[in-house]
Protein backbone atom coordinates (compact mmCIF):
# COMPACT_ATOMS: atom_id res chain seq x y z
CA UNK A 1 0.00 0.00 0.00
CA UNK A 2 1.54 3.40 -0.82
CA UNK A 3 0.77 6.60 0.68
CA UNK A 4 1.58 9.96 -1.18
CA UNK A 5 0.63 13.54 -0.59
CA UNK A 6 -1.64 14.59 -2.84
CA UNK A 7 -2.21 18.62 -2.02
CA UNK A 8 -0.46 21.07 0.36
CA UNK A 9 2.98 22.80 0.18
CA UNK A 10 4.45 23.85 3.40
CA UNK A 11 5.33 27.50 3.75
CA UNK A 12 8.12 29.47 6.02
CA UNK A 13 7.64 33.09 7.31
CA UNK A 14 10.82 34.53 9.10
CA UNK A 15 9.65 37.44 11.59
CA UNK A 16 12.66 39.35 11.68
CA UNK A 17 13.08 41.72 14.74
CA UNK A 18 16.14 44.06 13.51
CA UNK A 19 16.67 44.93 17.42
CA UNK A 20 18.74 43.40 19.25
CA UNK A 21 15.77 43.12 22.24
CA UNK A 22 14.52 39.39 23.04
CA UNK A 23 12.05 40.88 24.96
CA UNK A 24 10.65 42.73 22.18
CA UNK A 25 10.90 39.55 19.78
CA UNK A 26 8.71 37.63 23.10
CA UNK A 27 6.23 40.21 23.05
CA UNK A 28 5.31 39.86 19.31
CA UNK A 29 5.31 36.58 19.53
CA UNK A 30 1.42 36.54 21.36
CA UNK A 31 0.50 38.57 17.83
CA UNK A 32 1.61 35.79 15.55
CA UNK A 33 0.29 33.35 17.33
CA UNK A 34 -3.08 34.62 17.08
CA UNK A 35 -3.06 35.36 13.00
CA UNK A 36 -4.89 32.87 11.82
CA UNK A 37 -3.46 30.80 8.92
CA UNK A 38 -3.41 27.76 7.07
CA UNK A 39 -1.58 25.23 9.56
CA UNK A 40 1.08 24.24 7.12
CA UNK A 41 2.54 27.67 7.76
CA UNK A 42 5.34 27.93 9.83
CA UNK A 43 6.21 31.18 11.39
CA UNK A 44 10.10 31.82 12.97
CA UNK A 45 11.59 34.60 14.73
CA UNK A 46 14.86 35.84 14.68
CA UNK A 47 16.18 38.94 16.61
CA UNK A 48 19.53 40.71 16.28
CA UNK A 49 22.58 40.32 17.14
CA UNK A 50 24.24 42.02 20.36
CA UNK A 51 25.58 44.64 17.64
CA UNK A 52 22.43 45.81 16.60
CA UNK A 53 20.60 48.82 18.60
CA UNK A 54 18.32 47.28 21.65
CA UNK A 55 16.15 49.93 20.35
CA UNK A 56 15.67 51.32 16.92
CA UNK A 57 15.35 55.05 18.04
CA UNK A 58 16.63 57.04 14.97
CA UNK A 59 18.75 57.20 11.60
CA UNK A 60 21.53 56.41 12.75
CA UNK A 61 19.95 52.79 15.10
CA UNK A 62 18.58 52.20 11.63
CA UNK A 63 22.07 52.47 9.54
CA UNK A 64 23.38 50.29 12.47
CA UNK A 65 20.72 47.78 12.70
CA UNK A 66 21.09 46.67 8.96
CA UNK A 67 24.43 46.35 9.18
CA UNK A 68 24.47 43.86 11.87
CA UNK A 69 21.78 42.07 10.94
CA UNK A 70 23.35 41.82 7.33
CA UNK A 71 26.72 40.65 8.59
CA UNK A 72 24.81 38.36 10.63
CA UNK A 73 22.64 36.92 7.99
CA UNK A 74 25.79 36.35 5.84
CA UNK A 75 27.76 33.81 8.18
CA UNK A 76 24.46 31.98 9.04
CA UNK A 77 22.72 29.48 6.79
CA UNK A 78 19.69 31.49 6.40
CA UNK A 79 19.31 31.58 2.78
CA UNK A 80 19.53 27.76 3.41
CA UNK A 81 16.83 27.83 5.48
CA UNK A 82 14.27 27.71 2.32
CA UNK A 83 11.95 30.63 3.93
CA UNK A 84 9.27 31.36 1.57
CA UNK A 85 8.74 34.90 3.19
CA UNK A 86 9.99 37.28 5.73
CA UNK A 87 8.85 40.09 7.34
CA UNK A 88 10.72 43.04 8.77
CA UNK A 89 9.58 44.38 12.31
CA UNK A 90 10.42 47.70 12.90
CA UNK A 91 8.26 50.27 11.97
CA UNK A 92 10.51 52.39 9.54
CA UNK A 93 11.64 52.67 5.98
CA UNK A 94 14.24 49.93 6.69
CA UNK A 95 16.86 49.08 4.04
CA UNK A 96 16.58 45.27 4.80
CA UNK A 97 13.39 45.48 3.26
CA UNK A 98 14.50 46.25 -0.23
CA UNK A 99 18.27 44.56 0.78
CA UNK A 100 16.22 41.05 0.91
CA UNK A 101 14.11 41.55 -1.55
CA UNK A 102 17.29 41.68 -3.80
CA UNK A 103 17.96 38.09 -2.71
CA UNK A 104 21.02 36.67 -2.39
CA UNK A 105 23.62 37.51 -5.49
CA UNK A 106 23.39 34.72 -8.22
CA UNK A 107 20.79 32.50 -7.29
CA UNK A 108 18.18 33.61 -9.07
CA UNK A 109 14.65 34.69 -8.94
CA UNK A 110 14.05 31.89 -7.03
CA UNK A 111 16.15 32.14 -4.12
CA UNK A 112 14.33 35.31 -3.37
CA UNK A 113 12.00 35.25 -0.45
CA UNK A 114 8.73 37.60 -0.31
CA UNK A 115 9.86 40.67 1.71
CA UNK A 116 8.06 43.20 3.09
CA UNK A 117 8.29 45.75 6.16
CA UNK A 118 5.46 46.17 9.19
CA UNK A 119 5.49 49.88 7.72
CA UNK A 120 4.71 48.77 4.22
CA UNK A 121 2.48 46.21 4.91
CA UNK A 122 0.44 48.83 7.77
CA UNK A 123 -0.10 51.01 4.93
CA UNK A 124 -1.90 48.75 2.27
CA UNK A 125 -3.85 47.72 5.18
CA UNK A 126 -5.13 50.93 5.93
CA UNK A 127 -5.40 51.96 2.35
CA UNK A 128 -7.74 48.78 2.23
CA UNK A 129 -9.88 49.51 4.91
CA UNK A 130 -11.16 53.13 4.08
CA UNK A 131 -14.25 54.79 2.73
CA UNK A 132 -14.21 57.58 0.45
CA UNK A 133 -14.68 60.50 2.81
CA UNK A 134 -12.53 59.02 5.52
CA UNK A 135 -8.70 59.10 6.65
CA UNK A 136 -5.47 56.99 8.61
CA UNK A 137 -3.14 57.96 10.48
CA UNK A 138 0.41 56.48 12.42
CA UNK A 139 0.76 57.04 16.34
CA UNK A 140 4.52 56.32 17.16
CA UNK A 141 7.47 56.44 19.58
CA UNK A 142 9.65 59.62 19.16
CA UNK A 143 9.82 62.87 17.63
CA UNK A 144 12.25 61.68 15.00
CA UNK A 145 9.20 58.97 13.15
CA UNK A 146 7.05 62.26 12.65
CA UNK A 147 9.21 63.21 9.83
CA UNK A 148 10.56 59.95 9.09
CA UNK A 149 7.48 58.03 8.76
CA UNK A 150 5.36 61.15 7.05
CA UNK A 151 8.11 61.05 4.27
CA UNK A 152 7.98 57.39 4.29
CA UNK A 153 4.32 57.08 3.50
CA UNK A 154 4.81 59.71 0.68
CA UNK A 155 7.35 58.21 -1.03
CA UNK A 156 5.57 54.52 -0.64
CA UNK A 157 3.00 55.91 -1.84
CA UNK A 158 4.16 58.09 -4.60
CA UNK A 159 2.37 61.07 -3.72
CA UNK A 160 5.21 63.51 -3.09
CA UNK A 161 8.80 64.24 -2.00
CA UNK A 162 7.24 63.44 1.99
CA UNK A 163 9.51 66.56 2.79
CA UNK A 164 6.74 68.33 4.96
CA UNK A 165 8.89 68.55 8.00
CA UNK A 166 6.80 66.19 10.22
CA UNK A 167 3.78 67.63 8.85
CA UNK A 168 1.89 64.89 8.70
CA UNK A 169 1.27 65.03 4.97
CA UNK A 170 -0.26 68.51 5.15
CA UNK A 171 2.14 69.63 2.42
CA UNK A 172 0.75 66.91 -0.44
CA UNK A 173 -1.66 65.81 -2.30
CA UNK A 174 -2.17 62.66 -0.33
CA UNK A 175 -5.84 63.47 1.35
CA UNK A 176 -5.91 60.37 2.99
CA UNK A 177 -3.12 60.22 4.99
CA UNK A 178 -4.00 62.11 8.18
CA UNK A 179 -0.47 62.40 9.59
CA UNK A 180 1.86 61.27 12.46
CA UNK A 181 1.60 61.61 15.78
CA UNK A 182 4.65 60.58 18.45
CA UNK A 183 4.17 59.60 22.30
CA UNK A 184 7.73 60.47 23.16
CA UNK A 185 8.08 57.36 24.43
CA UNK A 186 10.86 54.57 23.02
CA UNK A 187 10.49 51.16 21.89
CA UNK A 188 11.47 49.49 24.60
CA UNK A 189 9.44 51.86 27.13
CA UNK A 190 6.70 50.07 26.01
CA UNK A 191 6.98 46.87 27.72
CA UNK A 192 9.55 47.56 30.61
CA UNK A 193 11.32 50.55 32.22
CA UNK A 194 8.48 52.72 31.81
CA UNK A 195 5.62 53.08 34.22
CA UNK A 196 2.73 51.75 32.19
CA UNK A 197 0.26 54.75 33.27
CA UNK A 198 2.96 56.69 31.57
CA UNK A 199 2.75 54.40 29.04
CA UNK A 200 -0.82 54.76 29.01
CA UNK A 201 -1.06 58.77 28.86
CA UNK A 202 1.60 59.30 26.65
CA UNK A 203 -0.13 56.63 24.27
CA UNK A 204 -3.88 58.22 24.70
CA UNK A 205 -2.46 61.74 23.98
CA UNK A 206 -0.82 61.27 20.79
CA UNK A 207 -3.86 59.48 19.80
CA UNK A 208 -6.16 61.98 20.73
CA UNK A 209 -4.00 64.82 18.60
CA UNK A 210 -4.58 62.75 15.78
CA UNK A 211 -7.96 62.07 16.00
CA UNK A 212 -8.29 66.09 16.13
CA UNK A 213 -6.17 66.62 13.59
CA UNK A 214 -9.60 66.93 11.27
CA UNK A 215 -11.36 64.68 8.88
CA UNK A 216 -12.64 61.71 9.64
CA UNK A 217 -9.69 59.47 11.19
CA UNK A 218 -11.31 55.92 11.17
CA UNK A 219 -7.97 53.50 11.12
CA UNK A 220 -4.71 54.18 13.21
CA UNK A 221 -1.83 52.02 12.82
CA UNK A 222 0.33 51.12 16.08
CA UNK A 223 3.65 53.00 14.63
CA UNK A 224 6.38 50.66 16.45
CA UNK A 225 6.17 46.47 16.69
CA UNK A 226 6.86 47.42 20.60
CA UNK A 227 3.18 48.37 20.62
CA UNK A 228 1.96 45.16 20.22
CA UNK A 229 -0.86 44.52 22.83
CA UNK A 230 -1.43 47.79 23.65
CA UNK A 231 -4.73 48.28 21.23
CA UNK A 232 -7.50 48.94 23.81
CA UNK A 233 -5.51 51.96 25.16
CA UNK A 234 -6.16 53.33 21.59
CA UNK A 235 -10.00 52.40 21.58
CA UNK A 236 -10.02 53.71 25.07
CA UNK A 237 -8.94 56.81 24.36
CA UNK A 238 -10.67 57.35 20.85
CA UNK A 239 -13.90 56.44 23.06
CA UNK A 240 -13.22 59.16 25.28
CA UNK A 241 -13.83 61.40 22.18
CA UNK A 242 -15.99 60.12 19.96
CA UNK A 243 -17.67 57.72 21.79
CA UNK A 244 -17.85 53.72 22.06
CA UNK A 245 -19.92 52.72 19.63
CA UNK A 246 -17.29 54.50 17.42
CA UNK A 247 -14.20 53.54 19.46
CA UNK A 248 -15.28 49.94 19.38
CA UNK A 249 -17.37 49.20 16.30
CA UNK A 250 -15.81 51.43 13.65
CA UNK A 251 -12.31 52.62 14.38
CA UNK A 252 -9.72 50.38 12.34
CA UNK A 253 -6.45 49.91 14.73
CA UNK A 254 -3.68 48.11 12.99
CA UNK A 255 -1.08 46.35 14.30
CA UNK A 256 1.91 45.86 11.99
CA UNK A 257 3.07 42.50 12.62
CA UNK A 258 -0.13 40.87 12.45
CA UNK A 259 -0.93 43.16 9.49
CA UNK A 260 2.66 42.10 7.86
CA UNK A 261 2.32 38.35 8.08
CA UNK A 262 -0.72 38.52 6.44
CA UNK A 263 0.85 40.29 3.83
CA UNK A 264 3.43 37.83 3.32
CA UNK A 265 1.82 34.81 3.30
CA UNK A 266 -0.47 37.08 0.42
CA UNK A 267 2.55 37.55 -1.50
CA UNK A 268 4.02 33.89 -0.99
CA UNK A 269 0.65 32.55 -2.89
CA UNK A 270 0.49 35.02 -5.83
CA UNK A 271 4.57 34.40 -6.50
CA UNK A 272 3.61 30.84 -6.16
CA UNK A 273 0.76 31.54 -9.37
CA UNK A 274 4.04 32.37 -11.96
CA UNK A 275 4.54 29.53 -13.87
CA UNK A 276 8.50 29.48 -13.80
CA UNK A 277 10.76 28.34 -16.60
CA UNK A 278 9.07 26.00 -19.56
Amino acid sequence: MVFERARGRPTKILVLNPNSSKAMTDGIKPIIDAVDLPHSTEVYTYTAPADAPASINDGKDIAQSTKAVLADLEHSDFWDRGYDGVLVACFSVHPLVPTLQAGRGGQGQQARPAVTGIFEASVLTALSLLRPEETWGIVTTGKFWEEHLDAGVLDFLGSGSGSSGGGGGRDSNNTKFAGVESTGLNASDFHHGVDPEVVRKKLKEATQRLIRRGGLVTCIVMGCAGMAGLEEIIRSAVSELRGDEFAYAQLHVIDGVRAGIVQVDNMIRNQRLRPGKP
